[in-house]
């Protein structure tokens, strides 16, 4: 069965099962925009000087909010054929026939540009222009580059760490090296975080035509050697606030991502691979967690 067969078959019979109400968050990608988020949060709470607007705090993180979960619709609308081949990703709502592409654009398209608009109108016009960076590099140079060039990890890694970046401009009012350092962490972090989830999903890629550095690589020496120096530049990039004066000495306390790097790179399997994996999601919210509570100013 060719795949504009498959796709339009599993269109044409929705399967049952999920509720409503998980469908959605499936296609908002719930668990991602809730990490966008708190990232975005963070960004705000250290950009932040003298009383912290609640306010403000509020109308930044719907904006965003919006704009991540139509940013996460339509980019399921753009790779439903591709996302059908894969096993991790063929019960999304489009694959599985859930819901329909015309409903998926309309409440995409509408979702992020009034996202856009709200970060422009509630917040201030910056934080609004880097969410739309956010979204046009994601939607349109990040997502068709998955199917040249193992380098679209890096380049995906752009839109992904921009989040904090926006806290800290809705807060703070501009641009700052200070605000670059928090995009430059999420960017480190996400590289190691995307190449141990490239490793695990591999034959997925494979089948799907995505050019991941791992699908390339048997015997995985290249994927972990990778993952290794990524892991390894996050440390000093960890340091930014700290040498900025945005966190105290309990900041300097996250530094264990590295161990797990070490063992994948030694020891190239899946149970590697998934620990690096599970080792990252908890590493993000301890780094960020001692931003917050060990905040200077």
């Amino acid at each position: 069965m060719s795949m504009r067969t498959q796709a339009s078959t599993l269109t044409a019979s929705p399967v049952v099962g999920k509720s409503q109400i998980a469908v959605w968050c499936d296609l908002f990608k719930a668990r991602l925009t809730s990490l966008v988020l708190i990232t975005t949060a963070v960004g705000f709470y250290v950009g932040t000087s003298g009383t912290l607007e609640l306010g403000r705090l509020a109308n930044t993180l719907l904006g965003t909010a919006l704009l991540a979960a139509g940013a996460a619709a339509l980019n399921q609308l753009f790779e439903r054929e591709l996302d059908a081949r894969m096993h991790r990703t063929q019960d999304r709502p489009l694959p599985s026939g859930r819901l329909r592409p015309e409903t998926v654009l309309l409440v995409g398209g509408v979702a992020a540009l009034s996202g856009i608009a709200w970060l422009a109108l509630a917040v201030n016009w910056i934080t609004s222009a880097i969410g739309a960076a956010t979204l046009l590099s994601y939607l349109f140079v990040y997502t068709p580059l998955k199917r040249v060039t193992s380098l679209n990890t890096l380049v995906g890694a752009v839109p992904g760490a921009l989040p904090p970046l926006m806290g800290w401009t809705a807060a703070h009012g501009s641009i700052t090296v200070e605000g670059w350092s928090l995009f430059a962490i999420l960017v480190s972090w996400q590289l190691p975080h995307f190449l141990a989830i490239a490793w695990m999903y591999r034959e997925d890629y494979a089948r799907a035509g995505f050019a991941m550095v791992a699908v390339s690589d048997p015997d995985g020496s290249r994927t972990s050697s990778r993952a290794f120096w990524h892991t390894l530049g996050l440390l000093p990039v960890s340091l930014f606030p700290f040498a900025l004066r945005l966190a105290g000495p309990w900041y300097l306390a996250g530094g264990l991502f590295i161990a797990s790097a070490v063992q994948f790179r030694r020891e190239v399997c899946h149970a590697r691979a998934r620990r690096l994996f599970y080792v990252s999601i908890l590493y993000l919210p301890l780094l960020l967690g001692l931003m917050v509570l060990d905040k200077l100013r």
